[in-house]
């Protein structure tokens, strides 16, 4: 049976910055294996719906580290890797292909994969979902042929591949089951500029609706919605949403529920084994309550963290949510928890690229967006958001002072 000291299951982002903090702080050859099912050796996620689908990033450049670096400082990297099974009590994992995989210290790190539509004829080809490199490869090469595109949901990666697809001279038409767009993070005002963004570069809006059926003769050609509108399309990129990837841990001892539940510490209930990255479901000391965050800068984060655990340091995780994106010519970041905020306030007005948005609760700070803004809005968003500071919306509002004004 092969084994090795640390083990870390998943080949994502998690893996790729866990072993370049874990060489950091002295790993010695031979003592962490990364178990892939992916093809490709750890890579950036982001870019696959922005840089890397636009065209304007190389599969090279968008690898966490250089594919010599693992084989440089002894890293084992099983890729095409599935595992059926866990034995936390024996510390083994089980491999799809035969055989067994011992380790000491185990990182979950399996991330999360898209979840589908549940629709008629759902398997046509021209239909794609947005999660692995070799994802976004099938999507910008059926891009160079088609003129007519369906993006069904509207959050960040159907935002993101709109604008893509938009900028590549194809008719994007969104479908959204809202009334308005990502109502789940923006504010109505936010909404309505990007919405207003959007349609302007001729991306179509279909609101509150729902996918009945995709139609086609073995390629897409049409999406139908449950009002009977059919909407010509020759591709139809779903994102809905993601389902963490945990089947592999049934019957391994290891408590989940909508993930991996792990402490503060990133510990699960099993001695010896953590989770990271999209998996993960934590407890949050700074919102005190549980989450489990499904983007790049928690992934970074946690896979650093985890690299400290493995070598002996222990204090709790504590982080503040962030994620950002580009889409056009735009971009912006967000930072926080708006959900339980009693007020928000709206620094500058909509009619340019540069406004902030800020979110309180009995008036601390728990989120703020910024697009365009001095770095001073930058550098205190997460500042406020971690120490919980107290502010004035009314002097947070005033755009002629500076934001530490608002400061109670």
């Amino acid at each position: 049976m092969n084994e090795s000291r640390f083990v870390i299951l998943g080949g994502g982002m998690v893996a790729g910055y866990a072993a370049k903090q874990l060489v950091e702080l002295g790993l010695k050859p031979g003592e962490l294996a990364i178990l892939s099912a992916d093809t490709s050796i750890p890579y950036e996620r982001p870019p696959l719906s922005k840089g890397f689908l636009a065209g304007k990033d190389t599969e090279e450049s968008i690898r966490i580290n250089p594919e010599d670096f693992y084989r440089k400082h002894g890293i084992e990297v099983k890729l095409g890797c599935e595992i059926s099974g866990v034995s936390s009590k024996h510390k083994r994992l089980s491999l799809k292909s035969g055989g067994e995989f011992g380790f000491n210290k185990l990182i979950v790190a399996t991330g999360a994969r898209p979840r589908t539509l549940d629709t008629p004829v759902a398997k046509l080809r021209g239909l794609y979902y947005l999660r692995s490199l070799d994802d976004s490869k099938s999507i910008r090469s059926s891009a160079e042929n088609v003129k007519r595109a369906v993006v069904i949901g509207g959050g960040f990666i159907g935002m993101e591949v709109a604008a893509v697809l938009a900028q590549k001279s194809i008719e994007v038409t969104m479908i959204l089951s809202d009334d308005r767009i990502w109502k789940r993070f923006f504010s109505p005002q936010m909404s309505s500029f990007f919405e207003a963004y959007y349609e302007k570069r001729g991306v179509r809006f279909i609101k509150k609706a729902t996918l009945r059926e995709l139609r086609g003769n073995g390629t897409v050609s049409s999406a139908v919605l449950a009002d009977g509108q059919a909407i010509a399309c020759e591709m139809v990129v779903a994102g809905i949403g993601v389902l963490p990837v945990t089947e592999m841990l049934t019957n391994s001892g290891i408590d989940v529920g909508d993930g991996v539940l792990v402490n503060e510490y990133l510990e699960s209930s099993r001695p010896d084994v953590y989770a990271a990255g999209d998996v993960a479901n934590y407890q949050d000391v700074l919102f005190e309550k549980r989450r489990r965050v499904e983007h790049w800068d928690n992934a970074v984060s946690q896979g650093q963290y985890c690299a400290q655990a493995l070598m002996g340091e222990r204090t709790p995780f504590k982080h503040v949510p962030y994620f950002f994106s580009d889409i056009f010519d735009l971009s912006y970041e967000y930072w926080g928890d708006s959900s339980g905020a009693d007020q928000i306030i709206h620094r500058d007005d909509f009619t340019g690229k540069s406004f902030s948005v800020w979110w309180l609760r009995e008036k601390r700070v728990v989120a703020a967006f910024t697009m365009n803004r001095p770095d001073e809005e930058r550098e205190v968003a997460p500042k406020w958001i971690e120490s919980k500071q107290s502010v004035s919306g009314a002097r947070l509002q005033e755009t002629s002072r500076s934001i530490s004004a608002a400061v109670e």
